[in-house]
């Protein structure tokens, strides 16, 4: 494998999708990945519309690059192998609680003897010192935690969660922001360390950072939430024939905006759109009228009109017309490949370009237990001890082998 993080190994013990997508990103840069699961398998290889059963669409871009081992860690001779692995691993991650690791035997103190300069990267719902923490953790509770629901409410009129798992996939980014850190820090002093993610604290900065606003101040100079995004109005606008996102933005956007719709002295002699400080405060006005003259013509003359004007908008896809958008097929983003059991699948490609050190060619998800055998032989299993673990069900091969 090649990729600028060629050469490290982490030992995962994620499931669902925020681990897996925290090591998906470092599996994409070059990293080897060992996937722990246990005998039935990470649920998100169950999801809809699967060719085979364990081996559904979604777990195919979550696992991509990652080595499947399959043990019963209840087994002692399992948790052995995590032992094993992880004295010669750069990075342990996990996402189950720290109580039941604790009691696997595969906490921090147990796993750092066997390797006094791992990162530890221990993702949790809510963090150690605080009185949820412990407490079982899920996007949708965390959104609803975080404030998210009712920022929604705020500006739809009714409480909602983002119709995507978009918390796992933020604290997991962040999840591999800090474990690239913690492996930095450690190739600089040598030192390992465990890190805690919390989902929680996590999500509450993510979205204070825009909407703490006046409450920032003691004492407050005005109420939390950011008017803009708030705004009831802001959405894709109708025009004639469908819909367009249009967002002029600065200045000069708003002036060029006003003028090609005939409507320039509103720049200079309207106050509610003088500056960004008006028009933020006069947010619902200044988006309604938007939506008022976009219905007045064909999307066609709009975009024709708004790109010679360079104000920034864009139409609407659904996820049918994503899959064939001229600039993702530009940049070959989409591939068709064959999957040894999968028949025809399509993949992603990392979006990020490297000059030097591109990340490796796509490699498939795995198989449950696909790599099991492979594993335990790097760390030193032979042959027939790999064969008395499998017959005493610590740990399994992929099935029909």
């Amino acid at each position: 494998m090649t990729g600028p993080l060629s050469g490290l190994r982490i030992v995962d013990l994620t499931t669902i999708m925020m681990g897996p997508w925290c090591t998906r990103i470092v599996a994409d840069l070059g990293a080897d990945v060992i996937k722990v699961e246990a005998p039935e398998g990470d649920s998100s290889r169950y999801g809809g519309n699967a060719r085979n059963r364990g081996m559904g669409g979604g777990f195919q871009h979550t696992a991509r690059r990652k080595r499947s081992l399959v043990l019963d860690l209840k087994k002692p001779s399992a948790r052995d192998v995590i032992l094993r692995l992880t004295a010669g691993a750069d990075a342990f991650v996990s996402n189950i609680r720290p109580g039941p690791l604790d009691r696997l035997g595969l906490g921090y103190e147990a796993v750092r003897r066997s390797n006094p300069s791992i990162v530890y990267l221990s993702m949790v719902g809510y963090g150690t010192g605080g009185r949820y923490a412990g407490q079982p953790a899920y996007d949708d509770l965390i959104q609803a935690a975080s404030a998210i629901s009712t920022l929604l409410q705020r500006s739809t009129g009714e409480q909602r969660f983002i119709p995507m798992a978009a918390i796992d996939r933020i604290v997991g980014t962040a999840g591999a922001n800090m474990l690239l850190a913690g492996l930095l820090a450690k190739a600089r002093t040598g030192v390992g360390q465990k890190i805690e993610v919390p989902m929680f604290e996590t999500m509450v900065q993510f979205v204070l950072a825009e909407h703490m606003q006046g409450a920032t101040f003691d004492p407050p100079t005005g109420p939390p939430g950011y008017a803009r995004t708030l705004s009831r109005s802001r959405r894709p606008y109708a025009t004639q024939d469908g819909h367009l996102a249009v967002l002029p933005y600065n200045d000069g956007q708003w002036r060029r905006f006003f003028e090609a719709i005939g409507k320039g002295n509103l720049f200079t002699e309207d106050p509610r759109f003088a500056d960004i400080v008006a028009r933020t405060a006069n947010i619902d006005a200044l988006y309604d009228m938007i939506g008022d003259e976009l219905k007045t013509r064909p999307t066609s003359e709009w975009l024709e009109l708004l790109h010679k004007a360079d104000i920034p908008c864009m139409v609407p896809h659904t996820l049918e017309t994503l899959m064939e958008d001229p600039h993702l097929h530009d940049r070959g983003f989409f591939e068709l490949r064959e999957h040894p059991s999968e028949g025809r699948i399509r993949l992603m490609r990392e979006p990020s370009t490297w000059s030097e050190t591109p990340p490796p060619e796509d490699r498939f998800a795995p198989r449950l237990g696909q790599h099991t055998r492979e594993i335990l032989a790097e760390v030193g299993y032979v042959d027939s001890e790999i064969d008395t673990m499998i017959t005493e069900k610590a740990a399994f091969e992929e099935r029909g082998r």
